[in-house]
């Protein structure tokens, strides 16, 4: 068994682009949520990515967190919105609340992805005001910017944060051998 798994649910394929990204990068075992082992004992480290839904981690990964317990855990997730935004940083406090006991948690990476299409005929057809955050001019141009992610730049993103995080990982677990934590 590896040291790390790599843990996803993905509604459009774009949370799946970024898990395979991550799970390659840290020679990790790749599982859909739906296909995650039960018993989680033979990993140090997880990878848990998810798209997001209603600002928080989808329901499918949302019942998977309270099982991960006391592990180096590392979030990813993918959305419409902006990385940086609000509703994407939240997301990631949500998720963390979730998340089972004695969890330490190395990072995070918020990745924009194109919109599920049926999502975007439900918002155009309401017939929002122009400054409903949900289907007026600023969150069509939104939908705009991520048609095309992620993109081969957003993937190499994904490789380079998960390199970051074995590192982090391997000095995090020199200190506790030592005794310095």
């Amino acid at each position: 068994m590896k040291e790390w798994c790599v843990i996803y649910s993905s509604l459009t394929g774009n949370t799946k682009l970024v898990a395979e990204a991550m799970a390659e990068e840290a020679d990790a075992d790749l599982f859909s949520v739906e296909k995650a082992p039960e018993d989680l004992s033979g990993y140090e480290a997880v990878a848990l990515g998810y798209w997001l839904r209603r600002g928080a981690p989808d329901p499918k990964m949302l019942a998977l967190l309270p099982r991960i317990e006391g592990k180096d855990v590392v979030f990813f997730q993918t959305h419409g919105t902006d990385p940086g935004s609000e509703h994407a940083v939240t997301a990631f406090a949500r998720a963390g609340y979730a998340l089972g006991a004695a969890c330490y948690i190395a990072g995070t990476f918020s990745c924009q992805g194109k919109l599920n299409p049926k999502i975007v005929e439900k918002r155009k057809k309401e017939a929002a005001a122009e400054d409903d955050p949900h289907a007026g001019k600023k969150a069509q141009a939104r939908w705009q910017r991520a048609a095309s992610h992620p993109d081969a730049e957003d993937l190499q993103r994904a490789h380079d944060f998960m390199r970051v995080m074995l590192e982090k990982r391997l000095k995090r677990k020199a200190r506790l051998e030592a005794g310095k934590m």
